[in-house]
């Protein structure tokens, strides 16, 4: 275990048991945007190939051109 992460366990053991459920929370908020935009990253990877022909041709290369 981190230097940080031990702290930060340190600082969660001094909250009063109410402030508990508002961290919990908070880190789940965390987990879920972070795996959000995991999986907006992953779509984007896995639909690169099938834009290619739409992007790369000499219609959008005037766009690119802009």
């Amino acid at each position: 275990m981190s230097a940080t992460e031990q702290v930060l366990i340190e600082k969660i053991r001094q909250l009063p048991p109410q402030r508990l459920a508002e961290v919990e929370d908070f880190v789940d908020f965390l987990r879920t945007r972070e795996d959000e935009q995991r999986l907006t990253r992953s779509a984007a990877k896995a639909s690169e190939a099938s834009f290619a022909a739409v992007w790369n041709n000499d219609e959008d290369a005037a766009y690119d051109r802009m």
